[in-house]
């Protein structure tokens, strides 16, 4: 028997995930009834689930940032601190990533499952910001976050948290293909081509309608995707999504509220009731209405409020919204009602279901940004090297860049070309726990260190929060540097070269100023007889 090609392999993979994948995300756009609708029944829906997704993961991405610490205390370590800081800065501004990792963090809550792919795109806006637009274009990193319907992935047996292999399934129109592999697509009834791309850490393959177009060696030398979950479940790989817990509660609550709704509407338009009556004809109930009716018949309008029954069908209501708000973890509080007038410890408890879930997101998200940070650092290594001469010798590099251009082997060209080809496609293929090849030269971003900074799930007193942390610096608790990063401050060693600077020439201006004070004062000893 044959073994199968790629296409085929992914074909057959992951059913269940995938129809998982589909059906919450339809059910994150409100399509949350099952089954087809009867005649004249109402069904009203409440996108609850919604609402607690977007606002989870709101209080999730709050005050993301990252930091290079210098791994010692020299001049050499800060300095490289610094540019490694630098470049990670300019990748960042350069794909947006404050946005995509909003986006990537709700695609991870409401499929169960996100991933980031980091490559090279050599025809991409320059790398180094003083460039011109003149200037040789000499590429940048790219940082896309793909479908993960379309992914596949192998783990190994023994470690389930190394990738040894990644499938990126997404699909073209005929004419993109062609000019993005210059393969000529076979035709096909639907219109769009299917491209597989297969990734190991050593060879990439490439597949165009279950045609391989291209074998070769990996241009990175690792998996230039990270993947990770929304949330661990227990003996699995794949995440689980903030919608599984809901999904029940939420399909209750709307049925439950429709079922109301329907009682009070026929309530406001009353059913008559006759009894004792064989025949009837023509009978209208409206104001001023006239029945004739036999003398041992009753007629009265049914009361479907009485009794109380809409108070029970509240109190239904209102257990399913408490249990839909214990099960998705979000507090009512944590939509704006306080009616305690809770805070300081008192609120934290009270939205301690909330923070202890973001806390947990918190530890997944460190380690995937941590991961990229170390992917872009390494393809900055690899292909910019220009950059990184020119941040450790700026006369070097503008000798360079003025005189004898920069060469490239063919194999450095042809992992170039390689890494384009796939960066252009919407969808890639990478893993974790990348070690590509490459030592550590005197310009290099080694050890690739990063730590990721979150800001405060709830609000803070700011003065409150300035005083705490000035008294942990002074206590030699924490650094500068980190209190700077806790109170937010984007990049805090050039704030405090700032602030250097102004002390500076506060100091310059007031020595000046003395010294023009003592010149203008007179010398009253000049009066003064010998």
């Amino acid at each position: 028997m044959d073994p199968l090609s790629l296409p085929q392999l992914v074909a057959r993979l992951d059913g269940d995930r995938l129809r998982r994948y589909r059906e919450h995300l339809d059910f994150y756009h409100g399509q949350q009834w099952t089954g087809a609708p009867r005649r004249r029944d109402r069904r009203l829906t409440f996108n609850y689930a919604r609402a607690m997704v977007d606002k989870v993961t709101s209080y999730l991405m709050t005050g993301l940032d990252f930091a290079v610490d210098p791994t010692a205390d020299t001049d050499e370590a800060r300095a490289l601190a610094a540019r490694t800081e630098s470049a990670l800065r300019r990748v960042w501004d350069e794909n947006n990533l404050d946005q995509l990792d909003f986006e990537t963090e709700l695609d991870a809550a409401i499929l169960g499952d996100a991933a980031f792919k980091v490559t090279w795109d050599p025809h991409g806006r320059p790398c180094t910001p003083d460039q011109g637009a003149d200037s040789p274009r000499e590429g940048c990193v790219r940082v896309t976050a793909p479908d993960v319907q379309g992914l596949f992935a192998w783990w190994r047996g023994d470690d389930p948290a190394r990738v040894w292999r990644v499938a990126s399934r997404y699909y073209l129109a005929p004419e993109e293909a062609e000019a993005l592999f210059q393969v000529a697509p076979a035709p096909r009834s639907g219109g769009l081509s299917t491209v597989v791309e297969g990734w190991t850490e050593s060879e990439l393959e490439i597949w165009l309608d279950e045609r391989l177009i291209e074998r070769g060696p990996n241009p990175y030398g690792f998996i230039p995707f990270v993947l990770y979950p929304n949330l661990r479940e227990a003996k699995a790989v794949w995440g689980v999504s903030d919608l599984a817990a809901i999904i029940e509660p939420a399909r209750e609550l709307n049925r439950a509220l429709s079922q109301l709704s329907h009682i009070l509407e026929l309530s406001g338009n009353p059913i008559a009731v006759l009894e004792n009556v064989t025949d009837a004809h023509d009978i209208a109930v409206a104001p001023g209405a006239v029945w004739e009716i036999p003398p041992e018949a009753r007629a009265y309008l049914l009361d479907l409020l009485q009794g109380g029954g809409v108070r029970l069908h509240v109190e239904y209501i209102d257990l399913i919204y408490r249990t839909l708000h214990d099960l998705g973890e979000s507090p009512r509080t944590a939509f704006g009602e306080n009616r305690g007038g809770l805070s300081g410890v008192a609120l934290n408890t009270e939205l301690d279901p909330l923070l202890k879930k973001v806390q947990r997101k918190r530890l997944i998200r460190s380690a995937a940004y941590r991961r990229r940070n170390e992917m872009i650092l390494r393809l900055l290594d690899r292909f910019a090297p220009t950059e990184r001469a020119a941040a450790t010798d700026p006369v070097r590099h503008t000798a360079t860049a003025a005189g004898t251009p920069r060469t490239a082997g063919p194999a450095a060209s042809a992992s170039a070309n390689g890494a384009h080809r796939t960066s252009e496609s919407s969808a890639p293929a990478g893993g974790d726990g990348a070690r590509p090849t490459g030592g550590r030269g005197p310009a290099s971003y080694a050890p690739y260190r990063t730590r990721i900074v979150w800001g405060p799930v709830l609000p803070q007193d700011r003065s409150r929060q300035v005083t705490d942390e000035r008294a942990l610096v002074a206590a030699g608790i924490h650094s500068r540097r980190r209190a700077a990063d806790a109170l937010g401050v984007e990049d805090p060693d050039a704030e405090f070269a700032r602030w250097l600077d102004e002390q500076t020439r506060f100091q310059a201006v007031a020595s000046d100023g003395m010294l023009k004070a003592d010149d203008a004062r007179p010398n009253v000893l000049e009066n003064v007889p010998s």
